[in-house]
């Protein structure tokens, strides 16, 4: 018999034991699980809700049974629906009437909110320390190319020159908030339900700080409704999970673009590339390809929930069950993509000929042509107008801005001098742009600096 069919008749159907039954998936809860029946049973020993020899028992057995579902000795079963109750019918066969107490005060609605609050707060530590590590790869990086000129974008069309150093700290600023959302993230799972029950409360006299001390939560729900309905920190893992691989995905496409043949920007390392079946000479950036195409799973999981929870009235209902499959899937993706990329990145061969020859081409050099004529006292719509029509001279003639003699410059405009080669050269397109977060070498390394002493001083 179930331990809660005391008042049916009849057996559960076995195709709603399949249907029903969450074990397959939610046993990774096992340690959250175990760690908040020990704290929940150590509680009303103190509080003399049970006896304190029963509740001495009950954390000897969950702790044994935590340690041999660690060492694959415990085989789950079906018909007994969930962790939560697969490791309370273990206890009771262990340790035998102690073990009927544990759930004392308690229901299977707080039971599971805590678990996954639980969960979701070391899921949310172990991905912001994934982030930072990235994080340190891109400061090795950048430290690396704080002159290193490429080309920089915008429409896809070459815009402005910068540097890698400069384009790596952009990429650090989105990891740098991907781990302040998921701190946020752990902020709003660290609030501990227990003592909800199953949406009342319970008559017991339970001490809830003293089992949020135990669990280490920094507060306890304040309404026990919500203490059980709540999965805004669900959602909220889900959303700082899919904006990460949003910026993975982003970085992974100029990655692949790069590695082509048009960009030549970067050679991936044979270790994270593949070859083909047919061709060859092929060598592809399927591992980035890869991880952009997870992104959608993410924005799938979280997309999924929030469809789940947006029709559920108060307070618990078995929708909610679907929430632990789409963290899970979320958290498993999000790991396996920052530690594959992280890998790959760092294993990345950059080629600064080719960059310093993509930022030549494409008038990328063409808005200082026109801060140029501003500083010799034209109104920049008009040079903006001017050197407009200087770049399509030079489309017509093939030429660069800088291949144009001075006599050619000067059938434009009168205020070309002589100075215009070197103010539009490369290096002072990027040296010239010295405002703070701008790509001048100088203010790329304050960025580094400053990214060195957030990654220093962060913390969940």
């Amino acid at each position: 018999m179930k331990l809660w069919g005391g008042r049916f008749e009849k057996k559960t159907d076995g195709l709603v034991d399949d249907f029903h039954s969450s074990i397959t998936f939610d046993q990774r809860l096992y340690r959250q699980d175990i760690a908040g029946s020990i704290a929940h049973a150590t509680m009303l020993g103190e509080q003399g809700i049970i006896p304190k020899a029963d509740a001495d028992a009950i954390v000897a057995g969950l702790e044994g049974i935590r340690q041999d579902i660690a060492a694959g000795k415990v085989h789950f079963e079906l018909d007994a629906e969930d962790i939560h109750m697969n490791v309370e019918k273990l206890l009771i066969e262990r340790i035998g009437e102690a073990g009927k107490r544990l759930h004392t005060g308690r229901s299977r609605n707080d039971q599971v909110a805590l678990d996954c609050r639980m969960y979701v707060r070391d899921a949310a530590k172990e991905a912001a320390s994934l982030m930072g590590e990235l994080c340190q790869t891109l400061l090795s990086i950048a430290k690396a190319n704080v002159s290193t000129i490429m080309p920089g974008y915008t429409h896809l069309q070459r815009a402005q020159p910068i540097t890698l150093g400069h384009h790596m700290m952009a990429y650090f600023q989105m990891f740098a908030r991907d781990m302040q959302r998921m701190r946020e993230t752990y902020a709003h799972a660290d609030v501990m339900p227990l003592g909800s029950g199953a949406l009342a409360g319970t008559t017991y006299p339970l001490d809830r700080e003293r089992v949020a001390e135990l669990l280490g939560f920094s507060a306890i729900s304040q309404n026990s409704l919500d203490g059980v309905s709540d999965r805004d920190f669900v959602c909220d893992y889900l959303y700082a999970a899919s904006v990460c691989m949003m910026h993975l995905s982003r970085f992974c496409e100029e990655l692949i673009l790069w590695n082509s043949h048009e960009f030549r920007f970067v050679e991936m390392d044979d270790a994270f590339s593949t070859g083909s079946s047919i061709m060859p000479q092929k060598k592809n950036p399927d591992v980035a390809e890869l991880i952009r195409g997870k992104t959608g799973r993410v924005y799938g999981d979280l997309t999924g929930l929030l469809a789940t929870m947006k029709s559920l009235p108060l307070a618990y209902n078995k929708d909610m069950q679907e929430d632990k499959e789409a963290l899970f899937d979320a958290r498993d993706t999000l790991v396996k993509s920052l530690v594959v990329f992280s890998a790959m990145l760092a294993s990345c061969s950059f080629k600064p000929e080719n960059m310093a020859r993509g930022a030549a081409g494409g008038f990328t050099n063409a808005t200082d042509a026109a801060d140029y004529l501003v500083r010799k006292g034209m109104p920049f719509r008009d040079a903006h107008a001017v050197i407009g029509r200087l770049v399509l001279y030079c489309v017509k003639a093939d030429k660069a801005l800088l291949d144009l003699t001075l006599d050619e410059l000067k059938s434009f405009s009168d205020l070309f001098e002589s100075d215009i080669y070197d103010a539009c050269s490369m290096h002072a397109c990027v040296t010239l742009r010295d405002v703070p977060g701008g790509p001048a070498p100088e203010r790329v390394l304050e960025s580094i600096e400053a990214g060195e002493a957030f990654l220093k001083s962060f913390s969940i």
